[in-house]
């Protein structure tokens, strides 16, 4: 797998906007779907977005219209715009990554490997 290091998070009001960013090393990034996944406090991971090796998209249905998910091979980033955030988004939110050079791609937070240390986004109401 790749090595990931998330940034970006930080404290934010409710309705507001942050811009996540993971920074993948180590294989051939633009062969991976990379995901973002949170954990909140005494909650199970779930899967936030992921993103095909050639820029499909998927979003659990919580998220969509607020959240995008978007990756640069040129710069081995994948990044999520947050968008008009709640305070049911507070969270650590991780990249996730998987092999997968063709067209398919897991849409399951399990199916990803998350190894960064996460960043903490919290919303305040």
């Amino acid at each position: 797998q790749v090595q990931v290091v998330e940034s970006g998070g930080g404290l934010v009001q409710a309705g507001g906007s942050l811009r996540l960013s993971c920074a993948a090393s180590g294989r051939t990034f633009s062969n991976y779907a990379m995901a973002w996944i949170r954990q909140a406090p005494g909650k199970e991971r779930e899967l936030i977005a992921a993103i095909s090796s050639g820029g499909m998209t998927h979003y659990a249905n919580s998220m969509k219209g607020r959240f995008t998910i978007s990756r640069d091979n040129a710069k081995n980033t994948v990044y999520l715009q947050m968008n008009n955030l709640r305070a049911e988004d507070t969270a650590i939110y991780y990249c996730a990554s998987r092999y997968a050079p063709g067209t398919w791609y897991p849409t399951q937070g399990r199916e990803y490997d998350a190894r960064g240390q996460g960043t903490q986004v919290t919303v305040s109401s």
